[in-house]
């Protein structure tokens, strides 16, 4: 089942790059961005990264939480955060439940070639916990302003 908007948002825990378990009910009461990225360091996911840390300041003063997710180790994140100096935390989805919970493990083709993958999406979850917005063309450069709009 796709999700939709004022669906409640699929209820998760992951470990953040840290080690500590993330869950969505720790947010109760603050908008979050959730994004779902395909793997550290990679151009694309490095540029959307980038994008929400250099407009960090004016997501929280909009009263966003951002979490970044993807299949990625926590040592992946780890170098990533430490590398891009991010201000936020990434969760570490090896064993894809939160992708699976929001259907952003999808199959993809590259020259030919078909292979599992993350779909970039952005969900923007209410206080309640309620998708607000799915984001499913993601400008990785401008991204702020499509969560901000």
């Amino acid at each position: 089942m796709a999700l939709e908007i004022g669906n409640p948002a699929p209820a998760f825990e992951a470990k953040d790059q840290q080690g500590n378990i993330l869950k969505l009910s720790d947010f109760k009461g603050k908008k979050v961005v959730l994004y779902f990225y395909p793997k550290d360091n990679t151009p694309g996911c490095t540029a959307q990264a980038c994008n929400l840390r250099d407009n960090y300041d004016d997501l929280l003063a909009a009263g966003y939480v951002v979490l970044g997710v993807s299949s990625d180790s926590e040592k992946s994140h780890q170098k990533f955060i430490e590398k891009q100096n991010l201000p936020f935390p990434l969760l570490a989805d090896e064993d894809l439940k939160v992708h699976e919970a929001y259907g952003t493990w999808v199959e993809k083709s590259m020259y030919g070639r078909k292979y599992m993958g993350t779909a970039r999406t952005t969900f923007i979850i209410n206080e309640e916990g309620i998708l607000e917005e799915i984001i499913e063309k993601v400008n990785t450069k401008e991204h702020t302003k499509q969560i901000l709009k």
